[in-house]
């Protein structure tokens, strides 16, 4: 070949590259920031106390939430509106109310336990909580107060190339009847697909302005992120079976916990890139469900929001980012805080809240008057409903397992 030819090839090759980060955004993004800290120790405990057993989890969970987060992204780019808005619209302002409520306490619980995530992985190379969680805090406050949707963008999808740095190290469907095996196949679906993500990736979706006519680059966007997030936690678990689960290592308490247990068995690097990743995830997720809520909120109940907008044009969108920072960031620096109360409460709200939104979002997409051409054909409808129904019943045995006699939820 010609050093012409060789060129132009390269050329080809960096456009077509070039192309894909570009149509890249809200369905990576919002996909992985979910395989965040409690993300991490559930997979992380599937792969130490079950082996490879339960891998076969992650297949149904990748069609779950490629539908899901495709019907989000879908209704964002035709309406042009967020799933808050939505609701509001078509269901009243206060049912509306309710909802928004229920999110911004959920949220908030979870924001706590990001930002102890960040405080345990930073404690692994030595750096005090009172460290870490402020400089975390101000970090990703900035990064949004004082960024555009462009940049936030960028940073947010530069952080999920992160999570390539956890190990991996191959698987017959077995499904455990104990109710601890059941909790941990809920546990997995339930933190693969969380309440906050619908309405944070239409959100997104809108920000970004996308047009019906990038509609088929957006739901590529879509699908790229749902089958990266669960790669990521195929990963996580055949590094944990292949390691401490082969090693007799069954029970882990947190996902720092499994990253100090890797070093032995492992090595220390793949500890220490366990960790990176956990920092990561923690402080990738701690900016972006604050921020998911201010949103979400700020949308149900009629007020401006966008990252793209100055403080003086949404301040009570930034002033709830800010709070929710500076409200989670300050639960894990009290002494004595009841911050496993509050990460329980809070994954419960989730079990109950998530199939009531995928309810809405079913009763909105197959609206004619607000989709025209876009609505559910019959085949896409039965798989959604299906899904809906088995994350329904899923979430209810979270729920009940949660209180049964001796029975326990991964993550806690």
């Amino acid at each position: 070949m010609t050093g012409r030819g060789l060129r132009r090839r390269l050329r080809l090759h960096w456009r077509r590259v070039a192309w894909l980060f570009a149509i890249l955004g809200p369905g990576v993004i919002t996909s992985n920031v979910d395989n965040d800290a409690g993300g991490i120790y559930t997979y992380s405990l599937a792969g130490a106390r079950y082996g490879y057993s339960l891998l076969w989890v992650l297949v149904p969970v990748a069609v779950a939430l490629v539908v899901v987060q495709e019907m989000c992204a879908r209704m964002g780019t035709v309406t042009g509106k967020g799933l808050a808005d939505l609701i509001r619209e078509h269901f009243g302002l206060r049912l509306t109310f309710v909802i928004m409520m229920a999110v911004l306490l959920t949220n908030f619980g979870n924001a706590v336990a990001e930002f102890a995530g960040v405080a345990s992985s930073f404690e692994l190379f030595g750096i005090s909580r009172y460290v870490s969680v402020p400089l975390g805090a101000a970090f990703v406050w900035w990064l949004v107060v004082f960024g555009n949707y462009k940049s936030v963008e960028k940073a947010f999808l530069v952080a999920c190339l992160v999570y390539l740095a956890y190990p991996f190290s191959g698987l017959l469907p077995r499904m455990p009847l104990d109710v601890a095996g059941i909790s941990m196949v809920v546990g997995i679906v339930g933190t693969t697909i969380a309440p906050w993500m619908q309405f944070y990736l239409q959100s997104s979706v809108v920000e970004k302005e996308s047009k019906v006519s990038d509609y088929g680059q957006v739901r590529l966007d879509v699908i790229i992120g749902s089958i990266m997030a669960v790669v990521v936690a195929f990963f996580i678990v055949i590094a944990c079976a292949a390691t401490l689960h082969r090693e007799g290592v069954h029970d882990v308490a947190s996902a720092a916990e499994a990253a100090r247990a890797l070093a032995p068995l492992a090595g220390r690097y793949a500890s220490w890139l366990f960790a990176v990743g956990l920092a990561n995830a923690s402080l990738f997720a701690a900016s972006i469900l604050p921020l998911a809520t201010a949103y979400s909120v700020c949308e149900g109940l009629g007020l401006e929001a966008g990252v793209d907008r100055s403080f003086g044009e949404a301040p009570e969108f930034y002033w709830l980012y800010t709070l929710l920072i500076v409200g989670s960031a300050g639960m894990i620096l009290l002494p004595g805080a009841p911050l496993l109360r509050i990460i329980l409460v809070s994954q419960i709200l989730n079990g109950v809240l998530l199939p009531a939104i995928l309810v809405f979002m079913l009763l909105l997409v197959n609206r004619e008057s607000l989709m025209g051409r876009f609505t559910n054909g019959r085949a896409y409808d039965v798989v959604a409903w299906g899904t809906v129904v088995g994350l329904i019943a899923l979430t209810f045995m979270l729920v009940v397992t949660s209180f049964w006699p001796g029975g326990s939820v991964p993550g806690f």
